[in-house]
């Protein structure tokens, strides 16, 4: 009998040790965390400078990538403009903790290397664009979920292009972990930020 409660209250400190293991789920505000990180597929892209972005460029690093067009009226420079104040308000972290910023074109026809360079640094010149032949786009846009409607050319030959407002958190071994649905708050997507990396980091 002390051989089978000896035995039960050891299993019993086991059960105990590996629960208080478990990472507690952060709670959020806006975001929307998944069970387990899903891996992306690989880009295919190229930055702003003219360099490949692949996989690699978002390993060893948090990223929010956010998908849009340099003609957008609205949504893309709030959003870009919010993601600058958010890392702005996470600049105390460590610097492998804080995030960076990958804005994807869904207008490869007018965003060009040179153009991306031009828009991603007037919010931060830290921020990466990255764009990509149409086929490219369409594949990472369909992989991640990211609808893209392409509108009519009016009279002059300008056109406007509908696409998903969710910005996407990726964690360092380039898996896609949340997402921050809209309105994009800089201090609700901070804070949300800063459980998920905690909760990540242990």
């Amino acid at each position: 009998m002390a051989v089978a409660i000896v035995a039960a209250a050891l299993a019993g400190a086991a059960t105990a040790w590996f629960v208080t293991r478990e990472p507690a789920r952060p709670t959020l505000e806006r975001a929307t965390l998944f069970d387990a990180g899903r891996p992306l597929p690989e880009p295919g892209l190229t930055d702003q400078l003219g360099r490949d972005f692949g996989l690699d460029r978002l390993r060893g690093r948090w990223s929010l990538l956010f998908f849009g067009f340099t003609h957008c009226p609205d949504i893309c420079p709030l959003t870009l403009a919010t993601l600058a104040e958010t890392r702005r308000l996470l600049a105390d972290l460590p610097h492998d903790a804080q995030p960076g910023v990958v804005f994807v074109s869904v207008d490869p026809e007018r965003d060009t290397a040179a153009a991306l360079a031009r828009y991603v640094s007037h919010f931060d010149p830290e921020f990466t664009g990255a764009t990509g032949g149409g086929e490219v786009i369409e594949d990472f846009t369909r992989a991640l979920g990211v609808a893209v409607i392409l509108g009519a050319p009016g009279d002059d030959g300008s056109y406007t292009v509908d696409h998903s407002a969710a910005v996407f958190l990726v964690n360092p071994r380039a898996e896609l972990v949340a997402v921050f649905g809209t309105p994009h708050e800089a201090g609700v997507i901070a804070e949300d930020y800063r459980r998920i990396v905690s909760a990540a980091r242990g």
